[in-house]
């Protein structure tokens, strides 16, 4: 560390327009975006709270940190070559990140734009995504990786001696755990984001509680959400993320909790503190995020009939090609064009109960009469066919063979562990909530 000099106004000039400052004023600024990143995203980090102070009894002084910056690492000092990693950024093409790489060979390029193999890297071309490439000071490539998102492997541009190859190469990815919480200010689509949750584990926690709580509907302003669980990452990048280890939603004082266990023989599941399921046999609603539009009535004025009609199910509306759940495992008993349902899908559950989902625009690929399908699975999409005046959901709930309120039924509960299953969660449950606890504790980013 080191005072600051005196500097007159033409030094300034021509320092603040120089090539050399232009580039590290960049570089700061990107390591300051990095840095803020890596805060949100660090969430198991350490935090210190220390109670105000008074400003007029802090010792304010200015200090210049002396800090190399480097945007590449010689690798081989008698070729010259670099390793240079990036961001890819929102507005990146495959020219421009690869200039900021400093890749600038022609026939490199022309690789990466041609060979079908390499086509994937344009794919990948999302924000966040790292790329390593390892380049000569003339812009000549050696080398080039890319994590694949959806499969434990990396994509590796290499020079051969008679031109660059693409392949995959398998790659051990560990295993780290993050801590999340956030808050309800607007919606759930807001405070998600703002806590920088990815969008499979959003979406997995609104499997996890969709029995309990409807996701669109039920949450308010203040209702908050706290949880653990998995990222995948390679060298220090996250390629993808897991399972929630343990989640808690809290809304309208109503305290939801789930923990993942994994019994000695059988599927894993999420129970709650005391060892109940929290996977109810079915769903509250068959779609995610949506709202109802017309509800069960014995007598309701038809749009299209002009008429009084009894409506035996309830109405979600919903953008055509909205997937469509099935609420409980199930066997497709229907999955055809049924008059005023339209593309009408029909499922046998357990027991006497049944589910019809109608209007569809689409099945889901491969689904036909007798197929098996798995609670929260996608069975189809919404649509407007039939008699229908827009793209909704009409969803019914039977209980042999006759349409019951879904919003009303009482609905069968979940079987509990053994008394031998709960001592082992039990124990499983300790750590878990110990972190649930120090996520609590950290406020994360939050939409006002």
């Amino acid at each position: 560390l080191c005072c600051e000099q005196p500097m007159n106004i033409e030094e300034k000039r021509i320092l603040a327009h120089s090539p050399a400052a232009i580039d590290q004023q960049r570089r700061r600024r990107w390591l300051t975006a990095a840095a803020g990143g890596f805060s949100l995203l660090g969430m198991v980090a350490a935090f210190a709270i220390v109670p105000a102070a008074d400003p007029a009894q802090i010792d304010q002084r200015t200090v210049v940190e002396q800090i190399p910056l480097a945007t590449a690492i010689k690798l081989d000092a008698g070729n010259q070559a670099f390793l240079r990693e990036e961001y890819i950024q929102r507005s990146d093409t495959l020219a421009s990140l690869m200039n900021r790489l400093g890749v600038t060979e022609r026939a490199a390029l022309d690789h990466l734009r041609q060979d079908q193999a390499a086509q994937k890297i344009i794919q990948l071309l999302r924000p966040g995504n790292v790329v390593t490439a390892r380049a000569g000071e003339n812009g000549d490539l050696h080398s080039l990786q890319l994590p694949l998102l959806d499969k434990d492997a990396m994509l590796v541009v290499e020079r051969r001696s008679n031109g660059f190859v693409t392949h995959e190469q398998p790659i051990a990815l560990e295993t780290r755990l993050i801590i999340g919480s956030g808050e309800i200010r607007s919606s759930w689509f807001e405070a998600t984001d703002a806590a920088d949750l990815p969008d499979a584990i959003a979406g997995q926690l609104v499997g996890i509680f969709g029995s309990e709580i409807d996701f669109h509907r039920d949450l308010r302003k203040g209702d908050r959400f706290t949880l653990v669980y998995e990222v995948f990452s390679h060298q220090g990048q996250v390629v993808r993320s897991g399972r929630i280890l343990a989640a808690e939603v809290t809304s309208r004082q109503k305290l939801l909790q789930a923990y993942w266990f994994q019994p000695a023989k059988g599927d894993g599941a999420y129970y709650t503190a005391d060892g109940k399921s929290v996977r109810k046999p079915f769903l509250l609603a068959p779609i995610e995020f949506s709202r109802v539009t017309s509800g069960f009535s014995d007598a309701r004025f038809h749009p299209i009939l002009q008429t009084l009609r009894a409506h035996k199910g309830v109405d979600y509306a919903a953008p055509i090609g909205t997937p469509v759940l099935a609420v409980a495992d199930g066997v497709v008993d229907t999955a055809e064009f049924q008059n005023g349902y339209g593309n009408l899908i029909v499922l046998k559950h357990q027991g006497t109960y049944s589910t019809a989902y109608g209007h569809l625009d689409d099945f889901a690929t491969g689904l036909r009469k007798g197929t098996q399908v798995r609670q929260g699975e996608t069975i189809g999409y919404v649509g407007q066919t039939g008699l229908a005046t827009g793209p909704h959901l009409h969803y019914e709930f039977r209980i042999n063979d006759e349409q019951v309120d879904p919003l009303a039924v009482a609905l069968p509960n979940s079987i509990p562990l053994d008394r031998a299953q709960l001592s082992r969660f039990k124990g499983a449950r300790l750590a878990l909530r110990a972190q649930l606890d120090m996520a609590k504790q950290v406020k994360l980013a939050a939409l006002e």
